[in-house]
């Protein structure tokens, strides 16, 4: 993702930055959606395994990235206290 579009971008709802999932965040989200187990805000299952996504800076919630673009709605966040081994920390700005 651009450097400039992602320093722009922040949490609809909480307006904390935003930066590039790392790969072990996307690998313990990935197991929770292959186990049945993730849900996003509005209770909508994730179905479908991420390939990119966005973190809050509190590391709290996530936003799918599909084809390049940010989903940067609230009720499509996927939070991440549903996952028990999600990495703490596992987020760096592009």
């Amino acid at each position: 993702m651009d450097r400039k579009l992602l320093d722009l971008l922040v949490c609809p709802e909480t307006r904390q930055p935003l930066a590039m999932l790392g790969a072990s965040g996307l690998a313990a989200l990935n197991a929770a959606v292959a186990a049945g187990a993730l849900s996003r805000v509005d209770g909508t299952p994730q179905s479908a395994p991420l390939r990119e996504a966005l973190v809050t800076h509190d590391q709290r919630l996530v936003y799918r990235i599909d084809d390049g673009i940010p989903v940067l709605l609230v009720e499509e966040g996927i939070p991440t206290g549903q996952v028990a081994d999600f990495p703490r920390g596992d987020a760096a700005r592009a």
